[in-house]
């Protein structure tokens, strides 16, 4: 009875410290290459990784993820260099070394962990347009929106037709109401790197109300949900 008691709590403590591991993935990484930054986003159980220079945007790919605690395995929902890739999994070897992952051939840092309330995987459910909130239904095509430890981006997708429609991001921050993007890459228009966009947020309980006015200069209004896997 000793030794069962013993085994029970020796497997106890494995899926403790096992549990740890799959959660200390979470976060910002980021690799250079040169000129070229490698951004990796984890958060809620979706990963982007994203490709961009300084003044350039070279390609975005991700879905939702889950690690072993040796290995990462991606359901590819968006490839814009190779959609061809899309609705596959790609699984790679992901060690964890302190502050660094080894993953894919690069030596990713991981990024100052910067926790805010924003933090998590979004999914747009609502815009105003003419004074009137139009509901986004949940369907094939969808915009979401990854925020983790001080970086953003968002990506219109629609994985069931291997479509891509846009994607953008950088840094952000979210206090008093204010949230803050620095803009760091942008697939639609590499001129609007470097800007800082000023928005009004309120967040209560899932639902964030996100207003100011978008990369163009036009009013916006939007209304996101958190979307966990």
């Amino acid at each position: 009875m000793k030794r069962f008691s013993l085994i029970l709590f020796a497997l106890f403590l494995s899926a403790i410290v096992f549990g740890q591991g799959k959660n200390t993935i979470n976060g910002a990484y980021l690799a250079k290459d040169g000129n070229t930054n490698y951004l990796w986003l984890l958060i809620d159980g979706y990963s982007s990784y994203t490709i961009y220079g300084p003044d350039s945007y070279l390609g975005t790919s991700g879905g939702p993820f889950n690690y072993d605690g040796k290995n990462i395995n991606i359901k590819v929902e968006y490839n814009d260099t190779q959609a061809d890739k899309i609705g596959t999994t790609k699984t790679m070897t992901f060690k964890v070394d302190k502050d660094q992952v080894v993953a894919d051939g690069l030596t990713f840092k991981r990024l100052p962990a910067i926790k805010q309330e924003l933090d998590g995987l979004w999914r747009i459910t609502g815009r105003k347009e003419d004074e009137k909130i139009n509901q986004i239904p949940r369907g094939d095509r969808k915009t979401i929106k990854l925020l983790v430890d001080g970086y953003f981006q968002w990506i219109a997708i629609n994985p069931a037709e291997k479509r891509f429609f846009g994607s953008g991001g950088g840094t952000y921050s979210f206090k008093d109401g204010k949230y803050v993007e620095n803009i760091l890459f942008f697939s639609r228009d590499n001129t609007r790197v470097g800007a800082t966009l000023k928005f009004d947020g309120k967040v209560n309980n899932s639902v964030w109300e996100h207003s100011g006015l978008s990369s163009k200069g036009a009013p916006i209004f939007e209304i996101w949900t958190r979307d966990n896997k």
